[in-house]
């Protein structure tokens, strides 16, 4: 008897050691995975998520999440800033100095409450600066194999336990680097190479589900299957984090939150604002108190309210300032009726090109306002490479849909309307529709009131948005300042030291160069090789490759992403008619003459 009550009083102190005890917090993030990937969000290819599926058995899951932002970066600086981009200042892929920052984040916070911070993969892309002081940081970005599933079950254990020998609770930010390309055994033209990280199922171009913003194709179902072969892998490594946090011994003292930073990085969701670039498959797992299964089909929720709502949920002090809110109350079961929309925005991509966006959307309509688009600047973006993206230009040539698609993804139009809970997709724009016209106008008010909220620099420029000449004085503006000086510098310091490594001199040249045709023919196409040299450290930068008139005069620009040593072709239709009967090539690093570390152009072309 009394060795029953004895071990009954240890199980006791044990329960209500653990009960005393903080709770960890567990963040596992996929890169670039549209919500309807998985399998609880309606994927319509059977079996691409078990393990995320499982967790959403454990979890609340929310249907109405959406990433602020549909690029990585500034979207993943939302989350740990509670701070809308034109507020934390990581608007693209620029860093701030450490001093610069006069707000907390995550990583602060958690420290100061006593927390061990560890995180893996996308670590100079979820903090304002980098190196930030992380107490572990998991894995060498550059060299690390982040597309092996197993070997986040590893960093997780290796985090827990690095935790537990500081004598702390642990903050984890695990950063799975799937689906982001390269996408599983895919090569950059899209062929299939081998990939040693084998997804524990790969799917064929048959039976994967494309997308109502994608035309179905050969081309395109292959790349699919790579994605969704690439969001299987994802999963497996979610399943391995879990099997490790439940070998640990600490899973029913860790709050779990799910998500993905924005949309697949094909066209018409990633670094775009439509619902199908930001919604996210957001799940948290509170033990004890949220209800596992359980689904919230009532809130909006936007991850520029996580930070707050973590805070909420470890009982920590918020220090108050955040664009966000919490919504642990909707966690414990309660409701919050005012979380009837969420608000979106875009600055700039990874090449620095500034093309503003602001977006809001309730559960029904989403309105988008892009004060760049003019009808003839482009837009360039981290899909625009793909080989999807290439496939639909070449159907654009006999399909008018298709040439209609590929236009709005080029040029955009400043304002769009779509109706989500009819048209997902964005195929319809009902801007202009005059049934709509209500809809669209309360849209418009909640957008000006949340800029002046906000204070959104972009406010004047909406409220003059009919005015062609007030948006284009904004783009100058900003066009005017997308690379400083700093940067300049830098790039022709990475410039001259490629070079030397090279040849031991510093040579014209090192960057980019052009082959062009022998000759061009009126009416046809011409195309020329442009081959780069980047340095690491250079990163990926935009090229802008020209065909000019014998005058001088430009004819068209077109604007590709190139990165360390590669060749892109690029090509041009020749006009029937030419000024001073030449054509001439150019071509720059960057976005305009005024900050290029490099720029050159060819000799006349004859023309025959």
């Amino acid at each position: 008897m009394k060795r029953a009550l004895l071990c009954l009083f240890s199980s006791f102190l044990i329960m209500a050691s653990s009960l005393s005890a903080k709770p960890n917090l567990l963040v596992i993030t996929t890169d670039d995975m549209s919500c309807d990937s998985v399998g609880v969000y309606g994927c319509k290819l059977k079996d691409t998520t078990p393990n995320m599926d499982k967790l959403a058995a454990q979890s609340l899951r929310f249907n109405y999440a959406h990433t602020v932002v549909g690029n990585c970066m500034p979207s993943r600086n939302v989350m740990w800033s509670g701070k809308y981009p034109h507020n934390n200042r990581i608007e693209g892929f620029k860093s701030i100095a450490p001093q610069e920052k006069n707000y907390p984040v995550l990583g602060d916070l958690m420290k100061e409450a006593g927390y061990f911070t560890g995180i893996r993969h996308k670590v100079s892309h979820s903090t304002p600066y980098s190196p930030f002081p992380w107490d572990i940081v998991l894995g060498d970005e550059k060299h690390d194999d982040a597309k092996n599933a197993a070997s986040w079950g590893k960093a997780a254990t290796t985090g827990i336990e690095a935790a537990r020998k500081a004598g702390k609770p642990f903050c984890l930010l695990l950063n799975i680097a799937d689906p982001h390309k390269p996408f599983y055994a895919e090569g950059n033209k899209g062929q299939t190479i081998p990939d040693n990280n084998v997804p524990s199922r790969v799917f064929t171009p048959e039976e994967v589900p494309v997308p109502g913003f994608l035309p179905d194709d050969p081309v395109v179902r292959k790349e699919l299957s790579h994605y969704y072969s690439s969001v299987r892998r994802a999963d497996d490594g979610v399943g391995e984090i879990l099997a490790s946090l439940k070998a640990s011994g600490e899973d029913e003292n860790t709050i779990i939150v799910f998500l993905s930073d924005h949309g697949m990085p094909l066209p018409f969701a990633k670094t775009q604002l439509y619902h199908h670039s930001t919604r996210t498959p957001l799940m948290i797992r509170w033990p004890g108190v949220t209800k596992p299964g359980s689904v919230d089909e009532e809130h909006m929720i936007s991850t520029v309210d996580l930070l707050p709502t973590i805070l909420e949920m470890l009982s920590l002090p918020s220090l108050g300032g955040f664009d966000g809110s919490s919504f642990a109350a909707v966690l414990k079961g309660g409701k919050q009726p005012e979380r009837t929309m969420i608000f979106k925005e875009h600055n700039e991509n990874a090449g620095g090109q500034n093309t503003p966006m602001r977006a809001v959307q309730t559960k029904d309509f989403v309105y988008i306002f892009s004060p760049w688009s003019n009808g003839t600047r482009v837009m360039s973006g981290a899909t625009n490479g793909t080989s999807t993206c290439r496939q639909m230009r070449v159907l654009a040539k006999t399909n008018e849909q298709i040439a209609a698609r590929i236009d709005l993804f080029d040029h955009r139009v400043p304002e769009e309307a779509y109706e989500v809970s009819y048209d997902p997709d964005a195929l319809t724009n009902l801007i202009a529709k005059p049934e709509h016209a209500k809809q669209v106008a309360a849209l418009e008010k909640a957008m000006e009131d949340w800029m002046v909220k906000t204070k959104d620099p972009l406010l004047e420029v909406f409220r003059h948005r009919e005015d062609p000449a007030t948006r284009e004085k904004l783009m100058q503006e900003l066009e005017g300042r997308q690379m400083t000086k700093q940067e300049r510098v830098a790039a022709n310091r990475a410039v001259k030291k490629a070079a030397t490594a090279t040849t031991g001199t510093a040579k014209p040249g090192a960057l980019i160069a052009l082959e062009v045709p022998q000759s061009v023919t009126p009416g046809l196409k011409a195309t020329v090789k442009l081959t780069h040299h980047f340095p690491a450290d250079l990163g990926e930068k935009p090229v802008q490759v020209t065909l000019k008139g014998g005058d001088n005069s430009r004819i068209e620009r077109k604007e590709v992403k190139a990165m360390g040593d590669g060749v892109i072709e690029v090509t041009f239709d020749i006009p029937a008619k030419l000024p001073g009967d030449k054509v001439m090539f150019a071509a720059l690093v960057g976005t305009s003459i005024k900050d290029t570390p490099q720029h050159l152009q060819t000799k006349p072309v004859p023309v025959k």
